[in-house]
């Protein structure tokens, strides 16, 4: 079962290097009458290693409870710091009995807040304070019966019986001494208890997944009968709050933003602006790349309705050229991404390389990269993909605390447009991706764009454009297709229309859209653009096949403003061991057939031969992987071993020379009897 079946929710984007400074808790400053507002109730989510962790925090955040993510062994004191009303132990998939296992501190049950353990949390609980945990003979995962017995504070209201979704085989089947057991389900003597002297609660199933569906009573019943939250807190709550540390952050500073068009760039800026007004310049960096009308409604947007400084670069030119003649999407990214920083990193000495920096960095990339650790001022080469060494910003990033549809939330707020607010994720290297297999040339740049526009324009007209995490057009370039156009035969280019349903991109579903809609979309294609004379439909999920057909960066937006503006993805620094082993076990063949097949070889020796078969098939793998790029950091292909085999050949005609001479000058002499 995938994840995104669980969840019901999207978990933001992608992986990156972000980290929050120690003490950086979302707590208001003073406003601008020099009162402090009370912070927040905050209640803390303990990370197991649960797969569906940053989804309790987002739960707990829906009910009106600000909520934060952190790793199991967070220190005491920054827990204390907090202050939270409660606390939350996530599901993790180890054993408890496992040497591996995250163990449970009993400190944290000692805080004196209410502590609801949840799966691999509710056993951790268990079992430190003395209940009966064991290994069950059969795993409970999927959807289960809850069989309420004692309905006590935590379950109180809800039904007797009821679905939930378990996912465990460790099973509590006494519960600790002093606590109630509340319920039960066909592989779970106890998938419930509570000690409410002690305000200790464990569930067994997960009430964040949809399959769940009391779950959200269950955390609401917590939240605010047990932990006595306020319930008040919501996303649109945190702009106020956030132009004043802003404010405070940035003093008379100057601030730069490369600004995307996307939604966490545009929001990041918008924050920024509020707080700061003409001290924030954004660059936008119009690559030509862009869908039709793109580059003029984010100028239009920005400079005009909510009239933010902006330098609108037309850089189209100059993106062209350096991607003429090339077809691989590898260095077509690469290009892209290298020309974008150029162009920025003129932009930012023109405006004289201000200190500051806007980021659209989002709360689950924190999550993702640890969080809680790491310096306020970073080289902007180890976060926004090599721009110089020596030019430094010191970080501002106003939606670190928030997830993509509380930035969503933040952005209707300030009054951005639904189109701005809703603009599906698009790759940072644009169009150039979605001509596959060919070079990007102006003119298919507007076959594919005039294409994307008819699609997306029916998609709105059919109200389909919220329901679909990403629709757009793939442009084979070399591929054409015979037709029949007014009584004459044609040979026209073929649209690819792919259009997925997703929560957080990891897994997507192939849209069923109407076939009345495709007929609409292809019949328009075909009319208003000569250069297309068919239209085929991609029904591949993900996996086996990804969402865009070729490699981007990110799944959003790309422009300084953003975590996945200029952040490549190229192979890793070094090959994986697994990687290395297998070349070195390819260089060890290539030796001893080099041994068997060169006779002339026998005078360097069967371990030189080896060993030069080893060097010289990893050194071919070097170059497989990073000159020609024809590997990446864990495969070695038939191509890769090729070019080994050639290598470690060379190495053997080089050597062979200076062994021959050292054989001769080590022969005995002649016999002179």
């Amino acid at each position: 079962m995938s994840d995104t079946l669980l969840t019901g929710e999207g978990l933001g984007s992608a992986g990156k290097d972000a980290g929050r400074p120690q003490g950086d808790s979302p707590r208001s400053t003073e406003d601008a009458a020099g009162r402090v507002p009370a912070p927040p109730d905050e209640v803390v989510v303990l990370d197991f290693g649960g797969q569906y962790s940053q989804l309790i925090a987002r739960r707990v955040r829906e009910c009106g409870v600000f909520s934060e993510l952190l790793p199991h062994h967070a220190p005491l004191e920054e827990i204390k710091r907090r202050n939270p009303r409660g606390l939350i132990l996530s599901g993790g998939p180890a054993s408890v009995y496992s040497d591996r296992a995250p163990k449970l501190r009993p400190e944290l049950l000692e805080l004196g807040i209410p502590v609801l353990g949840i799966c691999y949390g509710m056993q951790a609980m268990a079992l430190e304070l003395g209940g009966r945990v064991e290994g069950a003979a059969v795993g409970e995962f999927g959807r289960s019966t809850l069989t309420v017995q004692e309905h006590g504070r935590l379950l109180a209201g809800l039904p007797s019986e009821q679905p939930c979704w378990m996912s465990h085989r460790d099973t509590v089947f006494e519960p600790p001494a002093g606590a109630v057991a509340l319920a039960s389900s066909s592989e779970s003597p106890v998938a419930a208890f509570e000690d409410t002297r002690r305000a200790l609660y464990g569930i067994q199933f997960h009430p964040e997944v949809v399959h769940t569906p009391y779950g959200t009573e269950v955390l609401r019943r917590f939240l605010d009968d047990i932990c006595g939250c306020d319930m008040a807190w919501s996303a649109a709550s945190v702009a106020e709050e956030q132009i004043a540390r802003i404010r405070e952050q940035v003093g008379d500073g100057q601030v730069i933003c490369g600004l995307s068009g996307g939604v966490d760039s545009s929001v990041a800026a918008l924050l920024v602006h509020r707080a700061v007004g003409d001290q924030l310049t954004c660059v936008f960096v119009d690559h030509g790349l862009m869908r039709r009308n793109e580059g003029e409604q984010v100028v239009a947007a920005f400079r005009d309705n909510f009239h933010v400084p902006l330098v609108a670069v037309d850089a189209e030119e100059r993106f062209l050229a350096k991607l003429a003649g090339i077809a691989d999407p590898e260095t077509k990214r690469k290009v892209i991404g290298a020309e974008f920083i150029r162009v920025f990193e003129e932009e930012a000495a023109r405006l004289g390389n201000p200190k500051y920096l806007v980021q659209g960095t989002l709360y689950s990339d924190v999550i993702e990269s640890g969080g809680g650790t790491g310096a306020a001022t970073i080289k902007s080469h180890h976060n926004v993909g090599g721009l110089p060494e020596d030019l430094e910003f010191e970080l501002v990033e106003p939606l670190r605390m928030l997830f993509k549809d509380e930035v969503r939330a933040v952005g209707a707020e300030l009054g951005m447009s639904e189109r701005l607010v809703w603009r599906q994720p698009f790759p940072g290297p644009g169009l150039a991706i979605r001509i596959v297999g060919g070079e990007v040339t102006r003119e298919r740049l507007a076959i594919l764009r005039d294409a994307d526009y008819v699609l997306q324009d029916e998609i709105r007209a059919a109200g389909l454009y919220r329901e679909l995490w990403q629709s757009f057009c793939v442009l084979p370039a070399d591929l054409r297709s015979v037709g029949v156009q007014g009584d004459e035969r044609s040979y026209g280019y073929v649209v690819v229309i792919r259009a997925v349903t997703s929560d957080d991109a990891m897994t997507a579903d192939w849209a069923r859209l109407p076939y009345d809609l495709l007929e609409r979309v292809a019949s328009r294609m075909i009319n208003e653009i000569p250069q297309v004379n068919r239209v085929t439909l991609d029904i591949t999920s993900k996996p086996p096949g990804t969402i865009e057909w070729e490699k981007g960066v990110g799944s959003g937006e790309w422009g300084v403003g953003s975590r996945e503006v200029l952040t490549p993805t190229p192979s890793p620094l070094y090959p994986s061991p697994m990687a290395i082993v297998s070349w070195a076990l390819w260089g060890l063949f290539v030796g001893v057939i080099a041994r068997l097949l060169r006779p002339g070889h026998q005078s360097i020796g069967i371990g030189w031969t080896v060993a030069l078969g080893v060097v010289g098939s990893l050194l071919g793998g070097f170059i497989a992987r990073d000159i020609l790029h024809i590997a990446d950091g864990d495969n070695f292909d038939l191509g890769s071993f090729l070019i080994a085999v050639v290598t470690s050949f060379a190495l053997l005609a080089i050597w062979e020379p200076f062994a021959r001479r050292r054989e001769k000058r080590d022969a005995p002499p002649p016999s002179t009897v």
